[in-house]
């Protein structure tokens, strides 16, 4: 019963925004992770951001850091994924996961997340 739906990818400029919201439903425990993941062409799968749903901690990669920030909205249910200053770079398949923890594994695996959504396709390009 756990789903969680990714919208708000597109085709972006160079040093343009995006934001990705995460659409969370199902969910009973008090608090949870959920974390935004990205996947290129022949790359693995990478860790971008995660927050806690219910203490708003926030962590970020350093490549990332200054760029995009990571915010929730209880009342709705979601997370949302600001992004400033794409880089091609910053192409991929988005994802929306959510860690059920404890322990949270943060951004160190992917097999610590217990759902996936269905991914959101961001392109950076000119």
């Amino acid at each position: 019963q756990v789903q969680l739906v990714e919208s708000g990818g597109g085709l972006v400029q160079p040093g343009g925004s995006l934001t990705l919201s995460c659409a969370a439903s199902g969910f009973t425990l008090e608090n949870y992770v959920i974390g935004w993941f990205r996947q290129a062409p022949g790359k693995e799968r990478e860790g971008v951001s995660c927050i806690s749903i219910s203490d708003g901690w926030k962590y970020y990669t350093n490549s990332v850091k200054g760029r995009f920030t990571i915010s929730r909205d209880n009342a709705r249910n979601t997370v949302y994924l600001q992004r400033n200053g794409l880089k091609p770079e910053d192409t991929a398949v988005y994802y929306c996961a959510a860690d059920l923890g404890p322990p949270y594994g943060l951004l160190e695996s992917i097999y610590e997340y217990d759902s996936w959504g269905q991914g959101t396709q961001v392109t950076v390009s000119s």
